[in-house]
């Protein structure tokens, strides 16, 4: 049996959805890595409180524990983990042949994760679980060859693995994102032969199991699950005329050359949105807001709102329906999380993020599946 208490480090870290899911089950966060400066200033802002120790500098100024390039990690210097949290970018591999994993993912991102596994595990510590996280593409990337690797790496290491592509929108949030999670368990420490996933949360949180079940009924959602008060929204945030028209030029000229590319509206009683990305902060145009009641050009969501979208508890102005700061999502049981950055960068953040709730769900299986043996 695993403490209730277990370590797990968290790579490719953004601003901290894995960090998130993982403390509200009992993890302590022991070495951190992301590259980007403004998501590190966001993380440090929201986790220094419940995880100083991750935090701490030498006497030259310099982290411990919380890296900056992942490429610069000496495994020796990464404290002892019982889980590896990432969602590491989708790299193509020089695939020869497909040879037997590991050795042909050097020169990759995920070859740095491989490798300080496979140093864990040769010095005797081996990590019992990884959570891995990243678009629904890899599936198919490079032919299927990219996560072929993957997975025989996997196995190469010694770990059993199961992977399946996840919805938000089936656990609470109104958003449809999809995305691939590959969890891998250490076969000599961990004994069994799959992970059941979580495919999403009934209407009571219940998890559920069984694709087939969710035509049956999900966690209720629509838009304005998410929106700041409409009397605090700041006019800036209302697209201007010479946008609202290229949006509206540009799709009807892909409309007419038969392409399904253009800005997507949605009102406050819709189900859920589209997927939010990192370009969001240009323009806004996958995901804009109708304000037509109003007699207004539609708006963007504001940086609070699109940090909601994620699952993520920003109390910025309030609610426009109060109920939803009291929802499975927003209630006082979840991190408060503060905007600690531009708007701009919020935007390019929050859509890089993963969706916090999914996360948090796929973390108590584990918790529940793997650990608790």
């Amino acid at each position: 049996m695993v403490k209730k208490r277990f370590k797990f480090i968290d790579l490719f870290a953004g601003i901290g959805g894995f960090h998130t899911a993982m403390h509200s089950i009992g993890g302590k966060c022991v070495f951190a890595s992301e590259l980007d400066k403004y998501a590190r200033i966001s993380y440090e802002a929201n986790y220094a409180n419940i995880s100083p120790q991750l935090f701490k500098k030498d006497k030259n100024g310099n982290y411990l524990y919380f890296n900056e390039d992942i490429n610069d990690i000496i495994p020796q210097n990464v404290p002892n983990f019982d889980i590896c949290c990432g969602g590491f970018p989708c790299q193509p591999f020089s695939v020869a042949g497909l040879k037997k994993g590991f050795e042909d993912t050097r020169g990759t991102l995920f070859f740095n994760i491989a490798n300080l596994v496979k140093e864990k595990i040769n010095s005797g510590y081996p990590p019992r679980i990884l959570f891995l996280e990243n678009v629904r593409g890899l599936k198919s990337h490079d032919k299927g060859n990219t996560l072929k690797v993957i997975l025989a790496t996997l196995d190469e290491l010694g770990y059993g693995y199961s992977y399946e592509v996840l919805n938000a929108k089936y656990f609470g949030l109104p958003q449809n994102r999809e995305r691939l999670f590959i969890i891998a368990w250490y076969k000599k420490l961990i004994n069994v032969d799959n992970f059941r996933f979580p495919y999403g949360i009934d209407p009571k949180g219940n998890t559920i199991y069984d694709k087939a079940k969710l035509k049956d009924g999900t966690i209720l959602t629509k838009v304005s699950d998410i929106f700041e008060p409409s009397s605090t929204i700041d006019k800036k945030f209302t697209i201007s005329d010479r946008m609202w028209i290229g949006h509206q030029r540009r799709k009807e000229r892909n409309r007419q050359n038969g392409k399904g590319f253009g800005y997507s509206l949605f009102n406050g009683n819709d189900t859920y949105t589209s997927t939010i990305s990192a370009r969001y902060w240009k323009d806004g145009s996958e995901i804009l807001i109708d304000q037509s009641d109003k007699g207004l050009n539609p708006r963007v969501l504001t940086p609070v709102e699109a940090g909601r979208l994620q699952g993520y508890r920003i109390i910025g102005n309030g609610w426009e329906d109060k109920e939803c700061a009291e929802n499975l999502n927003y209630n006082s049981s979840n991190i408060e999380f503060k905007i600690a950055v531009s708007n701009k960068e919020a935007y390019r953040q929050f859509g890089n993020s993963v969706a916090v709730p999914v996360i948090k769900r796929i973390s108590k299986e584990i918790l529940k599946q793997l650990l608790q043996q």
